[in-house]
């Protein structure tokens, strides 16, 4: 099932999701399988549950785009255990679409999470992916990448957003 993304000004987006704590059930994996689907309709490299509406402590990351199966990436309940380095790259948002800015983020990141049978694990990525880490697990304690640039730029793409949620062109 294709879920649709939700979009800023949704309060979901803006608050922590709640932590897995039942693993291995046959919902949770029909429910990756649908934030894949979701994520790779709207051509997106990284999904969280947010994004759909659904305020729980789950991201899905594919670098690949869906190319190849061996890069999905679930994250359950995870931590920004280390970082390293700096990268500059524009960066957008599935839940912001049409706005893209140069976000600063480390080079290098190492995530803590769960996968899908409750397993703790340790991942480490970098450039795109070390990206994705971040921008997915700042989803799940309900940050944006927009909280990353800078008070004038955050402004003017919030302006825009209210005009275009006055015109009808944003639900």
């Amino acid at each position: 099932m294709i879920y649709p993304i939700v979009k800023y000004g949704n309060p979901v987006l803006e608050r922590p999701a709640e932590a897995v704590t039942e693993f291995d059930t046959p919902e949770l994996n029909q429910f990756l399988e649908d934030m894949f689907e979701s994520m790779y309709a709207a051509k997106g490299v990284g999904l969280a549950a947010p994004q759909i509406g659904v305020a729980r402590r789950i991201a899905v990351i594919d670098c690949s785009v869906g190319e190849d199966p061996a890069q999905k990436i679930v994250l359950i309940n995870p931590q920004i255990i280390h970082i390293e380095g700096k990268q500059k790259s524009e960066e957008g948002c599935l839940s912001i679409p049409g706005f893209r800015e140069e976000v600063s983020r480390p080079k290098r990141v190492t995530v803590r999470a769960q996968n899908a049978k409750g397993e703790t694990f340790e991942q480490t990525g970098e450039d795109l992916l070390a990206r994705a880490f971040l921008h997915e697990t700042d989803h799940l304690f309900g940050k944006l990448y927009l909280g990353h640039i800078s008070a004038l730029k955050r402004d003017l793409i919030r302006r825009k957003i209210r005009k275009m949620v006055k015109a009808g062109e944003w639900s």
